[in-house]
């Protein structure tokens, strides 16, 4: 069964940092793009980010510069860096894998597997 565990959320002030990961089981992760979401309160699910199974990533503009993602297959991990959180940076963050979308350039529902999020709180 092909499943993604997030990790990593937490309340943090303007300014700092967190690094978000996205656990992967059931199924191979090197055969697979993942993105990272985010879904703020009374929002729609975001997607910010993108790495194809090349290692090629995209971002969302508002993330451009702040945020990096990263995968180490051989730990079946996916890591997504975010400095400089600004408190429009609160929402659910969670990851979803695709294996028809895995250049990124397709990256679009249904996916093969999606997880349950980890809270992302910017606040002073």
């Amino acid at each position: 069964q092909l499943q993604l565990v997030e990790s990593g959320g937490g309340l943090v002030q303007p300014g700092g940092s967190l690094r978000l990961s996205c656990a992967a089981s059931g199924f191979t992760l090197e055969e697979y793009a993942i993105g990272w979401f985010r879904q703020a309160p009374g929002k729609g699910r975001e997607g910010i980010s993108c790495i194809s199974t090349t290692g090629g990533t995209n971002y969302e503009y508002s993330v451009k510069g702040r945020f990096t993602i990263s995968r180490d297959n051989a730990k079946n991990m996916v890591y997504l860096q975010m400095n400089n959180l600004k408190p429009q940076d609160t929402a659910v963050y969670s990851c979803s894998a695709s294996k028809r979308g895995a250049t990124c350039s397709n990256f679009y529902p249904p996916y093969d597997a999606s997880g349950q999020g980890t809270q992302v709180t910017v606040s002073s």
